[in-house]
């Protein structure tokens, strides 16, 4: 112990020396009854220490001691008019100026002796039962504090391998200095950790030593409320606490796997100096309820956050520092990859000691992982404005972060009360395959809105012309196609993770667009009624008059004029030729639409996303498109008939057919017409379409025969004699579609002149009973109107041998007396316009 404490073989003989004339001048007395410092003062003397600025050192060693003991640090507080008091520091304060004559019989050693041993005897309850000169707060814990060092090797810090017998020694100090079980404990506890630390914190068995030794401590600071040892727990636990804290905050920075070892020896110390200055010394923790403070828990969460946000700057300033030219990769990707790594190393190497007082402590580590990544990529996303590789890159490194920092929370949370979910509630979504779908959204309506664009300037310009190419089709409509196919392809070559999901907000931009296409490609053509004729007023037949003289009369046409012929100027963008390539160019958009939605089941299965099933799911169909070629087919097909029928071919109807002498005005005129028009349409329509463009006309030209019948002006007149005549006409008319056997299907053209086929028998039947079928009819839809007078019957246009108007006008066309004077007593009508 001599040797532990350095002191002097030639200084341990002396005191040896002035403890035996001690012992032998005062026989009988314990060692507690003595102040040792006046005692040695006394027995030696200035010859026994031969050199004399030693002999004043020593002499002044243990004044100082004395007033330490006696005046600064008294273990019973001092009187400021204690008189014993002040003599002692007059006497002290003289010994410096010149030293003291300590002869037993000197006049000063006699003053000393009354002083000191006037202030030793004093006690807290005021029996003397000894000295008191070296066990006043805190001087009794810092001469201790020098003995307990004797405990630890010199030369390595080490405690000593006969620590037992060291420790009985120190216990025998324990009267003299006031010292107790708890006091020696939490000097132990420090001088262990102490020496850990100044070890270079490498030699584990100080530290458990020290984890150890702590741990009685904290038993202690529950039994006693002692306000000295509570601040010297407090100091204590305090500087403890700080320096493991230092390390802790940033445990990245401090431990590795070369010393991960003594990270919980550590941690297991500032968490049970934290635990007892919180649970034992704060008066905030004990006026709130205990259970409400997990002080270990806190803390470590404390350390698992701070440690883990300064790791996260140090690997974004990394991030930043490895991006060159060399190496183009976005930071936030090269830091996405670097804190997956940093989650891996937190869960495999410090989680599994941390979950001893945090049982979440990956979880933990993972969400504030989350967070702080989480805020830079917010920043960079708020920055975004287009779809670049370099973003879809970041977006997909923080996605997959994201999913296996989650991954790590959720399995370190199984076992947790709430299943995880407070940890899932600190860690929202990145939502990065939300920012890549709206970059993306972006993208689509970018191309969408060039699309739409292009399609309206390039309508305008279009010409129909049908010498442009050999298939009769729109250039506008090729380029149109090809431009949607290259936004396919576009889309599919996006580096992304999500295409079926977005690929139906491009099919219905693009499937938007082919129908504007389609719907500019038909508009401006009119529909059937644009060229529908206004039909004119009834009248009746003069019976008498040379019908002959009608025909130098001019005719009342109720029709616009038009192109006389069936293949009008080409720079008519409503010619035959014309509408035949806007009906070619609906056709052919329909055809290729099937192209589209195959190239883009292809582009789905090719894409890094997809799955075996990737296409079953999803609806892949031009459907607006779709409908609006099958709208647009038919109303190109119905526009071009009627407008063939009723402006190209008006003249025939109303200026020559059955105008004057029925005889020399029958159909071959109109079917001479027709040919011309109907080889323009078999040659130029697309055979998918062309019976349709056929049935289409021909429907017309019956139309119009049965107008001229029925509506034809007060120009024309038929007798019963006529009808056979225009029976013949009208199988001649279906004899041309039909083409004997190479034109349209009988049924079809059976099926399309059954309404004209249901009228003409009108005009075989006399007129008497055409009047009595007519006022049949009247009666039963007149029912409750008046009796006397018969009501003009409206037009309806759906001509039929069992519809009031349609036999009205049969008798407005009948040429003989019975009719004429019915129409004029019935309803007045005029002979002419």
């Amino acid at each position: 112990m001599r040797v532990q404490m350095r002191v002097s073989e030639p200084a341990d003989a002396r005191i040896r020396r002035g403890l035996l004339r001690i012992a032998a001048s005062q026989l009988g007395r314990r060692a507690e009854s003595m102040v040792l410092p006046l005692e040695f003062l006394q027995q030696f003397k200035a010859s026994d220490i031969p050199d004399p600025q030693e002999y004043e050192a020593w002499q002044s060693r243990n004044l100082k001691l004395l007033e330490a003991g006696l005046l600064v640090h008294p273990l019973v507080p001092l009187n400021k008019s204690d008189v014993s008091a002040q003599r002692l520091r007059q006497i002290i304060r003289g010994a410096y100026d010149r030293p003291l004559e300590t002869g037993k019989n000197s006049e000063s050693m006699q003053v000393l002796r009354s002083a000191v041993m006037s202030l030793a005897g004093r006690s807290d309850d005021g029996t003397s039962d000894g000295c008191h000169w070296a066990d006043g707060f805190p001087l009794n814990l810092h001469l201790y504090q020098m003995l307990v060092e004797a405990c630890f090797d010199n030369d390595d810090g080490t405690v000593v391998d006969e620590i037992d017998e060291v420790m009985e020694l120190l216990k025998k100090t324990w009267g003299i200095l006031g010292i107790n079980q708890m006091l020696h404990n939490l000097c132990f506890a420090w001088a262990l950790f102490n020496h850990f630390v100044m070890s270079g914190q490498v030699d584990i068995e100080l530290l458990s030593a020290a984890e150890n030794q702590l741990a009685e401590v904290a038993k202690d600071a529950k039994t006693t409320k002692d306000p000295n040892y509570s601040k010297v727990l407090s100091s204590t636990l305090s500087s403890i606490m700080g320096w493991t804290e230092k390390r802790l905050l940033a445990y990245h920075e401090t431990f590795n796997t070369s010393n991960i070892e003594s990270m919980q020896g550590i941690v297991s110390i500032g968490v049970s100096a934290a635990r007892v200055l919180v649970e034992d010394i704060s008066h905030e923790y004990r006026r709130r309820r205990k259970e409400e403070t997990d002080v270990a828990r806190s803390r470590i969460e404390t350390y698992i956050r701070s440690s883990l946000r300064t790791a996260f700057a140090q690997r974004m300033e990394e991030a930043d520092s490895k991006r060159s030219s060399r190496n183009p990769t976005p930071v936030l990707s090269i830091l996405a990859k670097d804190i997956g790594d940093l989650a891996i190393k937190e869960k495999n190497l410090y989680s599994p000691i941390l979950k001893t007082w945090h049982p979440l402590a990956s979880g933990v580590a993972v969400a504030t992982l989350h967070s702080c990544f989480g805020n830079e990529l917010k920043q960079f996303i708020a920055g975004l404005t287009e779809l670049t590789p370099d973003t879809v890159q970041v977006l997909k490194a923080a996605d997959k972060l994201e999913k296996d920092l989650v991954n790590i929370a959720v399995e370190d949370s199984v076992d947790s009360d709430d299943g995880g979910k407070s940890l899932i509630r600190e860690m929202p979504p990145y939502e990065a395959e939300n920012a890549i779908a709206n970059l993306v959204k972006v993208w689509i309506k970018e191309r969408i809105d060039r699309l739409k664009g292009w399609v309206d300037r390039t309508l305008k310009q279009e010409t129909w012309n049908p010498a442009a190419n050999r298939e009769n089709i729109a250039p506008s409509c090729v380029e149109m196609l090809r431009m949607v196919g290259e936004t396919l392809d576009a889309f599919f070559q996006l580096p992304i993770p999500m295409h079926p999901v977005l690929l139906p907000d491009l099919m219905f931009g693009l499937d938007r667009s082919l129908q504007l296409f389609v719907s500019k490609a038909k508009s401006g053509c009119g529909t059937r009624n644009s060229f529908m004729p206004q039909l004119p007023p009834l009248t009746r037949c003069e019976v008498g008059s040379n019908i002959l003289f009608k025909k130098k009369e001019k005719p009342q046409n109720p029709q616009y004029r038009g192109s006389q012929n069936g293949t009008t100027n080409g720079a008519d963008p409503l010619a035959l030729p014309q509408l035949c390539v806007r009906l070619n160019t609906l056709q052919f958009v329909r055809g290729e639409l099937e192209n589209l939605e195959k190239k883009i089941k292809t582009g789905l299965r090719n894409v890094e996303s997809a799955q075996a099933d990737v296409t079953d799911g999803l609806d892949i169909k031009f459907e607006l498109c779709q409908t609006a070629c099958q709208e647009g087919i038919q109303q190109l097909c119905e526009t071009t008939a009627y407008k063939v029928t009723f402006y190209d071919l008006g003249h025939v109807l109303w200026d020559i057919l059955y105008i004057g002498d029925i005889a020399s005005s029958r159909i071959e005129i109109l079917l001479r017409e027709l040919d011309p028009i109907l080889e323009t349409i078999s040659g130029m329509v697309h055979n998918k379409v062309r019976n349709r463009a056929i049935t289409a006309l021909m429907k017309a030209t019956f139309d119009g025969f049965l107008l001229v019948l029925l509506a034809g002006g007060p120009l024309r007149a038929f007798t019963r004699q006529d009808s056979q005549i225009i029976e013949d006409d009208f199988k001649a008319l279906k004899d041309l579609f039909l083409a004997d056997g190479d034109g349209l299907p009988e049924e079809l053209v059976d099926k399309a002149s059954s309404q004209v086929k249901n009228v003409l028998p009108l005009l075989r039947t006399d007129s008497e009973s055409l009047i009595d079928r007519f006022k049949r009819m009247m009666a039963e839809f007149n029912r409750s109107g008046a009796k006397n007078r018969l009501p003009l019957p409206p037009t309806t246009g759906h001509w039929s041998p069992n519809e009031p108007n349609t036999v009205l006008r049969v008798l407005c066309y009948r040429y003989d007396e019975t009719a004429t004077k019915f129409l004029k007593k019935t309803y007045n009508l005029p002979k002419k316009i």
